[in-house]
């Protein structure tokens, strides 16, 4: 492990401006989230039920935007992509705070389908930014930096809604989140390593293909044969270009990884109500961030990467023991060691994609990745809610993490028994990296 390996990351420019420019996004985003919560609850006078009726409208809208906006970037650039977004967002959030309930259900699903794609953007730009092998201490940093921005923007958020009218705290939260979307909109980072779509020029997208772009597919396809498996990579086998079974194999892994996490969540919650001490609920959550913040700056300075699935079995496997804590003592020391593998999981999974798919699709695949981020978040949050229901708190746990090894040992068996047959010599003829005329050890000169 060697923490001076940060050194030469946060010396380039383009990933500073980039780790800013996340968190500055992302903690008005995280407040907003809390604040939408009581404005329904407080100034509406509805039932947290119905908040969270709310938040799932805007969540359904965002893993369906995901896609689309990612699909953007790839084809028209930032600007072209991010601005309309804003614009939308500047109307969405100047009135929603002022409608009824159900006016309300839909500014927040508008908005969500119009979100500016921040996470994928802002990836994009650290990839790019870093040579491979400093890719995961870069993607490390970003990990660390979303967790510092979820400790500070719910504490942010209720304290604007406790100190405001709940109206004005969601319209300014909101509207300096579009600030900062505005920013990066100035900013304009380049997403791609020989392409102009990230500069003001490269806005003219749509134009016939150069010989530059034509270069640009060259080498993406380039980059695929040299880090998917052969028979991942043929076209006849990829859905949308990119999508062939190890890149699903990941999004399932990511969509895991947020599974166990959204219903750690709400175990967290039904814990510290069992033991009476619901008042804690806030610095536990901390100390969870806190062991995930850890375990991302350890990853990032490790001398190798790991694969997703021994990352996701140890997230789920250090999760099952939180049932065991008999109050809230034991229950912070253990809730602080599950979050080691938190940010580690998730840097691995983006980490794997940038590696596996062609720069050419680099906004796509974020698009798809945050999408299934998404939907494990909505199904785990449910499945740990029924099994608290059925059997106690424990069982919360027990259920996610169970679920979360079993996708992790399929993962591990099924890339097992995809390395044997990528070494297996076909009948009489050459191996697969031999058909294609080129193997991985040459591509890397």
């Amino acid at each position: 492990m060697d923490l001076g390996a940060y050194r030469p990351v946060l010396a380039n420019r383009d990933t500073r401006t980039a780790l800013l420019l996340g968190f500055l996004i992302r903690v008005p985003m995280w407040a907003g989230g809390v604040i939408l919560t009581l404005h329904v609850v407080t100034s509406l006078g509805r039932s947290y039920g119905a908040a969270g009726l709310v938040t799932a409208a805007s969540t359904v809208a965002v893993a369906v935007s995901g896609p689309w906006r990612g699909r953007l970037l790839d084809r028209i650039g930032l600007r072209r992509t991010v601005g309309p977004s804003l614009v939308v967002q500047v109307v969405c959030w100047s009135i929603a705070p002022w409608v009824g309930y159900a006016p309300l259900i839909a500014f927040a699903a508008l908005a969500g389908l119009f979100v500016v794609p921040t996470f994928s953007i802002l990836r994009q730009v650290i990839i790019r930014s870093v040579p491979s092998e400093q890719r995961r201490t870069a993607l490390s940093l970003d990990s660390s930096a979303t967790e510092l921005s979820f400790m500070a923007g719910p504490a942010i958020g209720v304290w604007l809604a406790t100190s405001w009218d709940t109206s004005w705290a969601l319209l300014v939260c909101e509207l300096a989140s579009v600030a900062a979307g505005f920013v990066l909109w100035v900013v304009n980072p380049r997403l791609t390593s020989d392409s102009g779509e990230g500069h003001s020029h490269g806005d003219s997208a749509g134009e016939a293909t150069t010989h530059d772009e034509q270069g640009e597919a060259a080498r993406a396809d380039a980059i695929a044969a040299s880090s998917v498996p052969d028979d991942a990579a043929a076209p006849s086998r990829a859905v949308r270009g990119f999508i062939t079974v190890p890149v699903a194999a990941v999004y399932l892994a990511a969509a895991c990884s947020t599974l166990v996490l959204s219903g750690t969540d709400v175990g967290i919650v039904a814990a510290l109500r069992s033991f009476g001490a619901t008042g804690s609920i806030g610095w536990v959550l901390a100390l969870w961030g806190a062991g995930s913040l850890v375990g991302g700056i350890l990853y990032g300075a490790w001398h190798r990467s790991f694969s997703v699935f021994w990352l996701l079995g140890g997230l789920a496997a250090t999760t099952a023991p939180v049932a065991l804590a008999a109050g809230v003592p034991s229950f912070a020391v253990l809730i602080t060691m599950s979050g080691f593998l938190c940010a580690p999981t998730i840097t691995a999974t983006v980490e794997q994609l940038s590696r596996q798919v062609p720069e050419r699709f680099r906004g796509e695949m974020m698009g798809w990745h945050g999408s299934a981020m998404t939907a494990g978040s909505a199904f785990g949050a449910p499945l740990a809610g029924l099994a608290i229901d059925r059997g106690g708190w424990q069982w919360g746990f027990v259920v996610v993490s169970a679920l979360g090894v079993l996708i992790a040992l399929v993962g591990l068996l099924g890339s097992g028994a995809s390395r044997r047959a990528q070494d297996r010599p076909s009948a009489g003829g050459p191996s697969a990296d031999s058909e294609h005329g080129v193997s991985a050890a040459s591509m890397e000169h």
